[in-house]
């Protein structure tokens, strides 16, 4: 988590001292947003840090996806389904899309 306290700082300080603000990447594990002209215009984080924020991110997608496939069998099971033909016919009807028979 960004800490505004102590997580944004200029771009040009942590040129100026790349190692310490490297050091202290490494020993918190949280991001910085350095800025330019007073605006924020990177983020930096450890490897590390990312590497365990990706993988977070991939598993919460996985889990999102498999309870969209749940809800859709569940969908399935109570009978809250129309066959694909019907629906793709509505949605052209409701866009004013001409279908073509294939």
């Amino acid at each position: 988590m960004l800490n505004l306290e102590t997580g944004i700082d200029s771009l040009t300080n942590f040129k100026r001292q790349s190692a310490d603000y490297l050091r202290q990447l490494r020993a918190t594990g949280e991001p910085m947003v350095l800025t330019v002209n007073g605006k924020a215009e990177v983020v930096v984080q450890d490897a590390a840090a990312y590497q365990k924020l990706v993988e977070q991110a991939a598993r919460a997608d996985r889990e999102e996806t498999i309870a969209a496939i749940r809800e859709g069998l569940a969908d399935v099971e109570a009978g809250r389904v129309k066959p694909a033909r019907k629906a793709l016919q509505a949605l052209a009807k409701r866009y004013g899309i001409p279908l073509t028979d294939r």
